[in-house]
C-alpha cells in the first residue's frame, strides 16, 4: 500500500514479475483497494493478496505508526518474513518505516552494527554500488568495513561483478586526505586486499569503481544530488530547443538521448537493498512505476536465489576481526 500511487503500480508491477519468477507472490494491503487493479482474467496461480487493514503514510514518523499501527502492510510484510512464510519484502512506502520494521523484526546479521541502503548509480562504465545511502547516519569508522564487505557479496552476487574492488568516498585520493573519520575508516579498510584507496566524489561516476562506501549523511546527499542534477539537465534540454524548430528536432534528439534516459532511468533498477539484516528488503522510490517495482521484484528474487543474506554471514564471520564483533 505505499509509495506515492499505490496500489496500482505495486500491483501491475508484481503481476508483471509473476511470470518471470520461480516462487509466489504475496500482495499485502486492503483487498479491496488491491483488488481494483487486478484484471478481468484474475489472479496468477503464484500470486495472492495477504489482508491488511491499515497504510503508513509517507509522512509518518517511522517508529510511532509502527508502533499505532500493527495491522499496517509494511508490518505485515516484515512479519511474514520474520515468520519464514516470505524470504523478501520490497516496498515502495515510507523509507524509514521500511527499515524500522525490517530491522525490528529480523535484526542486524551477528557481526553488523548497523544496515546500510546500497544503491546503483549509473556511470562510464555500467554501474557501481554506494552505500550506506540512507539507512544509517550515524556510524563508527569500522562500519565502513562492514558496508564494504556487504557491498561486495551483493555486487558480486547480483551484480555479477568479479573479485568486486571497493572505494572509500573522501575530498581527495591521498591516504591523509579527510577528517579523523575518513583516516581512521582508510586505515581499517587498507587491512584488505580487495580495498582500492580512496575517491573523489568526481571520480565515482568516471573510473571503473564497484562499490564504494561512505556514511548515509553523505550518501544521501550524493542521491539527492544526483536526482537532482539528471532532471536539470533534462530539464534543460527540453527548455532549450528553440520555438518553431522543435517539430524538427524532437525525433533526432529523442533518438540520440534514449541510451542516456535509460542509463539514468530508476525503473531499470528498481529498488535498493537494506544490508545487513536477517532477511531481503528491497526498498523502491516512492514515485516507482509499474517497471520498478517489476524490476524490484525481480531483483528481490535474485538476492533470494543467490543467497546474499548467507554470503554476507560468512563473510562478515571471516573477514572482521574478533575484537570488532
Amino acid at each position: 500500500m505505499g509509495g506515492d500511487y499505490a496500489p496500482e503500480p505495486i500491483v501491475h508491477g508484481a503481476l508483471k514479475a509473476a511470470c518471470e519468477v520461480k516462487g509466489e507472490i504475496l500482495l499485502v494491503g486492503i483487498p479491496d483497494e488491491v483488488k481494483k487493479h487486478i484484471p478481468g482474467t484474475g489472479l496468477p496461480k503464484n500470486v495472492s493478496i495477504i489482508p491488511a487493514t491499515q497504510v503508513i503514510g509517507m509522512d509518518e514518523t517511522p517508529t510511532t505508526a509502527l508502533r499505532q499501527k500493527k495491522d499496517s502492510s509494511l508490518s505485515i510484510c516484515a512479519k511474514l518474513v520474520k515468520d519464514g512464510e516470505a524470504e523478501a519484502m520490497v516496498s515502495a512506502g515510507n523509507t524509514g518505516a521500511a527499515t524500522a520494521s525490517a530491522l525490528l523484526s529480523w535484526r542486524q546479521i551477528a557481526g553488523i552494527h548497523r544496515p546500510a541502503i546500497a544503491t546503483a548509480f549509473p556511470c562510464k562504465h555500467g554501474r557501481f554500488l554506494l552505500l550506506d545511502a540512507g539507512a544509517s547516519p550515524d556510524v563508527d569508522p569500522i562500519h565502513m568495513v562492514e558496508f564494504a564487505i556487504m557491498g561486495r557479496a551483493y555486487a558480486e552476487l547480483v551484480m555479477e561483478r568479479t573479485s568486486a574492488n571497493v572505494h572509500l568516498l573522501n575530498i581527495g585520493e591521498e591516504p591523509a586526505k579527510g577528517n579523523a573519520f575518513a583516516k581512521e575508516a582508510y586505515s581499517l579498510l587498507t587491512q584488505h586486499n580487495w580495498f582500492a584507496g580512496n575517491i573523489e566524489g568526481k571520480d565515482i561516476f568516471r573510473k571503473p569503481v564497484d562499490v564504494v562506501v561512505c556514511d548515509a549523511f553523505v550518501g544521501n546527499i550524493v542521491l539527492k544530488s544526483c536526482e537532482g542534477v539528471a532532471e536539470f539537465i533534462m530539464d534543460e534540454i527540453r527548455s532549450s530547443i528553440p520555438n518553431g524548430i522543435g517539430k524538427y528536432l524532437f525525433v533526432p534528439m529523442k533518438s540520440a538521448l534514449k541510451p542516456l534516459r535509460k542509463k539514468m532511468d530508476y525503473a531499470e533498477y528498481g529498488g535498493s537493498p537494506l544490508l545487513g539484516l536477517n532477511g531481503i528488503c528491497i526498498i523502491s522510490h516512492g514515485r516507482s512505476n509499474a517497471k520498478a517495482i517489476h524490476n524490484a521484484v525481480l531483483n528481490a528474487a535474485k538476492c533470494v536465489e543467490s543467497d546474499v543474506v548467507g554470503s554476507i554471514r560468512t563473510r562478515v564471520a571471516q573477514q572482521i576481526p574478533g575484537k570488532f564483533k
